[in-house]
């Protein structure tokens, strides 16, 4: 990546972490880089108008102006304009942590979060990659699409590190888990990444394009979903394949 856009990601990024009005100096001093440099990319975009100056030395934040542009844009993803409400209806009727991520690749993105109205729930955000490509739902759903060279490339390089006392380490038996998640039409992670979280992940193509609808919980509630879970993930995802 151009390291300039680097920066300038990297800079809207520590204002949304810091939440306050930084100066240059506590801009250099936090992203570790030069004074110089990061004088450039406020310039720049202070110049587009994305940053404003509160009153000499009193430190720099951004404009509504980026969030005005999020806006139109989200008003018109393509994406989000059809998932949103097979996703959020999903949402609803298990109240658990439902995601839809786009695979690129051997990694995958989350595009949609739905959050549950518990305050105990999967922590997720838009961006995000998909952590764990051999110990998620996620990852065994994207291994999942892979065709057979594809897979056994995959794990034969694959480094089966234990995260939990579920974690699968024997790549045999992990592809027999994908074999399983192929033919069922869904992927389970019950505790292998995390201690306390299970999550189940649905693949289905959308176009020439793989996609991911996960539903993500703490165990004590998803043991008694994960049927239902299952059911409803396969379900929408058939029905954005179908352009419903």
């Amino acid at each position: 990546m151009s390291k300039i856009v680097d920066r300038t990601l990297d800079l809207l990024e520590l204002f949304a972490q810091e939440k306050r009005p930084l100066s240059l100096s506590d801009i250099a001093r936090l992203m570790h880089i030069p004074v110089s440099s990061c004088h450039d990319v406020l310039q720049a975009m202070q110049a587009r108008g994305y940053l404003y100056e509160i009153a000499p030395r009193a430190g720099y934040y951004p404009t509504l102006r980026l969030h005005d542009l999020g806006k139109v844009l989200a008003e018109h993803d393509p994406v989000l304009l059809r998932a949103e409400g097979q996703l959020r209806a999903l949402r609803d009727s298990l109240d658990e942590s439902v995601l839809l991520a786009k695979v690129t690749g051997l990694a995958a993105h989350y595009l949609l979060v739905f959050e549950p109205t518990h305050s105990l729930r999967f922590g997720a955000t838009v961006g995000n990659p998909v952590r764990g490509l051999f110990n998620t739902s996620g990852g065994k759903a994207l291994l999942g699409c892979l065709d057979d060279a594809g897979l056994d490339a995959a794990l034969a390089g694959a480094v089966l590190v234990q995260a939990t006392r579920r974690t699968i380490t024997d790549p045999g038996v992990l592809r027999a888990e994908i074999e399983l998640g192929r033919k069922r039409g869904w992927h389970l992670n019950r505790e292998e990444s995390q201690e306390g979280v299970t999550t189940l992940s649905a693949p289905f193509r959308w176009g020439a394009a793989v996609y991911i609808v996960t539903v993500a919980g703490p165990s004590g509630r998803m043991d008694q979903k994960v049927e239902q879970a299952a059911e409803g993930a396969v379900a929408a995802g058939r029905a954005l394949a179908a352009g419903r």
